[in-house]
């Protein structure tokens, strides 16, 4: 059975299979550091469509346009989350890199209809219990903390002495667990590592020693329950298991973490580069808002996300998209599309960019509310304590760290003033 459904196109079908002489790779040099680039010679050579290869030659498609990536979110009857859908498993080794993020879990991100509905419901009504301005003053009280270490020395590496750190200490005070503990202090540097893992580190027993402490928190939430995310979710009448808990607390805790840590540093980056900003910034919070929402249109902290699985073969920007091929979510790609910015000129005061996805797996509302707190609040806090922040390096002397998932720079070195003690 096809399905022709799907946003118009002029492009012209290429051959069905993903994996036709003209797909690209997804990585290297050029993808690391201009992204941008690559995703405007795809749209001009194979339209809102791309095909494209992962890691060992996999193929998939690259969904370019922001009215093809809108459809596909928007129909979970043609797109579906589930990747055991995939027909590419037979060609996929043990050891492949992208296993973390398609191998499926019984989490929420791959749930589908009645059950997806059940589990973010969950999450729903559990951060929807989230304070807003307790967690602005939580989020204040950790930026100063963090400051405080490096204020005396007139500078610092913010990537990972703030950026990283911070939002993962707020989203751990949300789920209830005590600020400053030693076994905190241990998850946060294991998020950090499962996530974005440096020279040296084990993801993977990083990764294992994050699910057993949140499993600890579940089982002692259980016993004392308190004002927080976990014991929200326990108490919730969908009844969800200690594992279904774990399994959606792990998400909700790396959406949180890595996506808003980049946002918070590739707008100090934006601050500290741009012209249009450094004026006003300096001394006020102006222009903080603004370069948010900037950010998440130019710079989005996930730039791609993997992906959805073709429930039946159906057209989609002119292409044939056969039943179990894995379609990537060019976020970043469709946030500069030049449909909807014909003039490449991206307005700051539109918030209408798909850095948070769409449709019903987009992030469960309000959780773009509470990441804007965390980022909004490390980003003002920072200023108001050091104003004369200024980059230790030259602007072009910054790197983008080389993943094609998430946007997020390498360091961020900066200089300021040394606080008196």
């Amino acid at each position: 059975m096809s399905d022709t459904t799907g946003p118009p196109s002029a492009a012209t079908p290429p051959p069905a299979c993903p994996a036709h002489s003209s797909a690209v790779l997804l990585g290297g040099l050029e993808y690391q550091q201009t992204p941008s680039q690559l995703y405007r010679s795809l749209r001009r050579e194979h339209g809102a469509v791309a095909p494209v290869l992962l890691d060992n030659d996999i193929p998939a498609w690259l969904v370019l346009g922001y009215p093809e990536v809108s459809f596909v979110t928007s129909h979970d009857e043609l797109f579906a989350r589930d990747s055991r859908r995939w027909n590419q498993w037979p060609n996929i080794p043990a050891d492949w890199p992208l296993l973390p993020f398609v191998g499926y879990q019984p989490s929420v991100l791959f749930t589908e209809g009645e059950e997806h509905q059940r589990r973010a419901g969950v999450i729903t009504q559990a951060l929807e219990g989230v304070d807003q301005f307790e967690l602005a003053r939580e989020c204040e009280l950790i930026a100063e903390q963090l400051i405080a270490a490096f204020s005396g020395s007139g500078q610092a590496e913010l990537m990972s002495a703030y950026a990283h750190a911070l939002p993962a200490r707020a989203v751990l005070w949300m789920c209830g667990m005590v600020q400053g503990s030693a076994d905190t202090e241990q998850l946060v540097d294991d998020l950090r590592i499962s996530l974005d893992a440096g020279e040296g580190d084990d993801p993977v027993a990083a990764y294992g020693r994050v699910g057993a402490r949140i499993l600890q928190l579940v089982k002692e939430k259980r016993e004392q329950p308190g004002p927080d995310v976990t014991s929200r979710m326990l108490q919730d009448p969908a009844g969800l298991t200690d594992e279904e808990i774990v399994q959606d607390l792990i998400s909700v805790i790396a959406a949180a973490q890595q996506p808003t840590a980049n946002w918070i540093c590739n707008t100090l980056r934006l601050l500290l580069t741009d012209e249009r900003f450094a004026v006003n910034v300096s001394g006020g919070r102006v222009s903080v808002g603004d370069a948010l929402n900037e950010v998440l249109w130019l710079d989005t902290p996930t730039q791609n996300f993997i992906g959805r699985w073709a429930v039946r073969d159906t057209q989609l920007g002119g292409r044939l998209i056969r039943e179990g091929d894995c379609l990537v979510l060019g976020l970043a790609a469709a946030n500069t599309d030049p449909q909807i910015w014909p003039e490449s000129h991206v307005g700051a005061e539109n918030s209408a960019h798909l850095s948070f996805s769409n449709g019903e797996h987009r992030c469960p509302y309000p959780a773009p509310l509470l990441a804007d707190v965390m980022a909004r609040t490390a980003v003002e806090t920072l200023l108001e304590y050091l104003p004369d922040l200024v980059l230790s390096v030259e602007p072009e002397e910054l790197t983008w760290r080389p993943s094609i998932w998430m946007r997020g720079l390498t360091s961020l070195p900066v200089q300021f003033t040394p606080a008196s003690r």
